[in-house]
């Protein structure tokens, strides 16, 4: 695994809608996942890579088989907020980390992480390392 400091990272800066909340108006817990979701997208699309594309070249999928997440401090409605992800690993599996803070005063408000595999299709046999483009793409 290499370090945290040579690893690639992507923030999205984002703002809380209406909808997202839940009755006591703090973000509902589920949408954390979504806002990590922005950021993933976000790496992988400055990393040059499209993973639709490439399961429609290749047959190979990258589900999500691990998440976790810790609330810190609720956000709000019209919250103004940075969703940081950074890129820990991409040999076996695509480990991530994430963190999210409020931009007004960099207020830390969740953390969390996420792990995905390669699957190749339409087996569903999980493959023990990442395709050699993708790790490539993702600077490992």
């Amino acid at each position: 695994m290499k370090s945290k400091e040579n690893n690639k990272i992507y923030e999205a800066r984002l703002k809380v809608p209406f909808y997202d909340l839940d009755p006591l108006q703090v973000i509902w817990h589920g949408n954390y996942l979504k806002y990590f979701d922005v950021a993933r997208e976000g790496l992988f699309d400055e990393a040059g890579l499209d993973l639709n594309d490439f399961y429609n070249r290749t047959k190979i999928l990258f589900p999500i088989i691990k998440t976790y997440t810790k609330h810190i401090f609720p956000l709000r409605n019209k919250d103004e907020f940075i969703c940081k992800v950074t890129l820990l690993e991409a040999g076996m599996k695509i480990v991530l980390e994430f963190e999210i803070r409020l931009v007004s005063n960099g207020k830390i408000c969740t953390r969390g992480g996420s792990e995905q595999v390669a699957v190749k299709s339409p087996e569903m046999e999980m493959m023990f390392r990442i395709p050699d483009e993708i790790r490539k793409g993702l600077g490992f």
